[in-house]
């Protein structure tokens, strides 16, 4: 007869261990940074939109069905409140004609346009990203006046993380005029235009 105490405990084992590889999957998920910009070191000439001839321009690329975005938003929104109007922004939604009319025209296209001093644009096949070198949702790039890439990289700490980080920290130092060498942070989001939920493929 097959002893139940020890069945038991191998079950319970098991539990344990299922539950524990779970944990470490979504940890590492959460942490694993997306690709980093690859950024030119100055303002595309051939960008559909100008610098701002006195403040800061910021360009965040995003996907509009990417969870991990919700969060880069957030402090984009608090990184406004610090910056106090030293900042110009355009929020880069990716879009694709042949998913529909008005696809990426989700909660969070309307959370970013609802802040004061963003522009949103929709942004057909991530073409005018892929011009500032952006591949993933979160990528943030902070240009000066006079079109030098200051900053390039993420301003969450992982993936669905919202609170302090050193991203949205450089960005508003820099936006203040307290450093002056560029900095880049990782980047942590869903690449553009693959991988989310209610795009051409069904995991982020």
């Amino acid at each position: 007869m097959v002893n139940r105490t020890g069945l038991l405990g191998l079950a319970g084992a098991l539990w344990l261990g299922g539950v524990l590889y779970g944990f470490h999957r979504a940890l590492t998920y959460s942490t694993a940074p997306g690709a980093p910009a690859e950024a030119e070191s100055r303002w595309p000439a051939s960008a559909p939109f100008a610098l701002h001839p006195e403040a800061h321009t910021l360009v965040l690329a995003a996907h509009p069905h990417c969870p991990c975005t919700r969060s880069t938003l957030g402090e984009l929104d608090r990184l406004l409140v610090r910056c106090q109007g030293g900042l110009d922004v355009f929020v880069l939604f990716y879009s694709d004609p042949a998913l529909g009319d008005g696809w990426e025209r989700t909660d969070l296209w309307t959370r970013a346009a609802a802040m004061p001093g963003v522009h949103v644009r929709a942004d057909p096949l991530g073409r005018t990203a892929a011009l500032f070198g952006a591949r993933v949702s979160g990528q943030v790039l902070l240009y000066s006046p006079d079109g030098v890439l200051r900053f390039a990289g993420g301003i969450t700490a992982a993936r669905g993380h919202e609170g302090d980080n050193a991203g949205a920290d450089a960005v508003a130092s820099i936006a203040a005029g307290e450093i002056t060498s560029a900095s880049s942070t990782p980047v942590f989001g869903c690449a553009l235009g693959e991988g989310v939920e209610g795009s051409a493929s069904s995991r982020p």
